[in-house]
């Protein structure tokens, strides 16, 4: 039996050296249609522990795990044919989708997952809903809920086109030094050894975060997002080069959930910029260094031999033929 299994969730308030992370995975509770947190890092750098935490700090909330090996009828749902035709009624088999709503979603190694999936998850994340067709019937299930996706970079990348569908990006690195790394293993040791003596020394905390993000759903809609915050996203997509305006409306969308967070009516530019890295970092296009200027070639030196005449009677220098040298084997440039 696995240890971890019979632990409670971890603290979301607990987490050490994380704000960043904490920060985004706030912002994407706040305001759902972010389409989710894309979490990249090496193995055993708290990942899981803080979507966890994330789900837990949510009243209610379902943690639901979409296993690597699922297949699209698990994820999406399936409509029963067969009852149809044989009662006239409509029987739909709810999918992980449907299990999820309103809680948190979360897909490990997400960089692993057959493309179908990984469309199928950023589309309900995104729009809320999920049509499930079959045979010429449809049923539409809501389906809100927090996508948590994490990755290795060591085990492969995700396509650029599902990398922009997802609304926020953080990367995590090993800790930096053996002190912060001591902070981690003092905080996890001691919820490890008296795991209800952590929650209880924290509760009020999260219970603080879990009423934040409950006040921040509810007037997410009426916090305005003025001219100097637009023109900010505007100016910072198009420095990161990036394509489309995907980038350009999550900035916006996060600094405004991060306005409703912290209690206020309009969006700041230092909102904006306070999001700018998380929205843009897996959409920044590196642009390509400018061409080399080639120095004009220095004039030839005067031919010896000939006085300072120069030797007038030399010839340019005549093209001389050549062939193609044949390599062995086939070269192939890589994918």
């Amino acid at each position: 039996m696995n240890p971890e299994t019979e632990l409670p969730a971890y603290p979301f308030s607990a987490l050490v050296g994380q704000p960043r992370l904490q920060q985004a995975l706030l912002l994407a509770a706040v305001d759902e249609s972010l389409g989710g947190v894309l979490i990249s890092g090496p193995r055993g750098t708290a990942k899981s522990t803080a979507a966890r935490a994330l789900a837990a700090l949510l009243p209610g909330a379902p943690f639901v795990t979409l296993p690597l090996a699922a297949s699209l009828e698990q994820l999406v749902g399936t409509l029963d044919v067969e009852d149809v035709l044989r009662d006239g009624r409509l029987r739909f088999k709810p999918g992980l989708l449907a299990r999820a709503h309103g809680g948190v979603l979360y897909v490990d190694e997400v960089n692993l997952l057959p493309d179908a999936l990984v469309d199928a998850l950023l589309d309900a994340a995104a729009s809320g809903v999920h049509t499930v067709e079959r045979d010429g019937i449809s049923e539409r299930h809501a389906s809100r809920f927090v996508l948590v996706g994490t990755m290795n970079p060591e085990e492969g990348e995700l396509r650029p086109q599902l990398l922009d569908r997802f609304g926020l990006s953080v990367v995590i690195a090993n800790p930096a030094d053996t002190a912060a790394r001591q902070a981690i293993l003092r905080a996890r040791l001691a919820f490890d050894r008296d795991p209800q003596r952590v929650l209880a020394e924290h509760a009020a905390h999260d219970a603080a975060l879990a009423q934040a993000v409950a006040t921040a759903r509810a007037r997410l809609d009426t916090v305005d997002v003025g001219d100097a915050a637009l023109a900010r996203a505007a100016d910072l997509a198009h420095a990161a080069g990036v394509d489309g305006l995907r980038a350009d409306l999550v900035m916006l969308r996060a600094a405004r959930a991060l306005a409703a967070l912290d209690g206020r009516d309009a969006v700041r530019v230092q909102d904006v910029d306070a999001v700018a890295d998380d929205a843009l970092l897996h959409r920044r296009r590196h642009p390509a260094p400018p061409p080399a200027v080639r120095p004009e070639a220095p004039p030839p030196p005067p031919a010896s031999g000939s006085g300072g005449d120069g030797d007038w009677g030399a010839l340019p220098p005549q093209p001389a033929g050549f062939e193609t040298a044949s390599l062995p084997g086939t070269w192939r440039p890589k994918a």
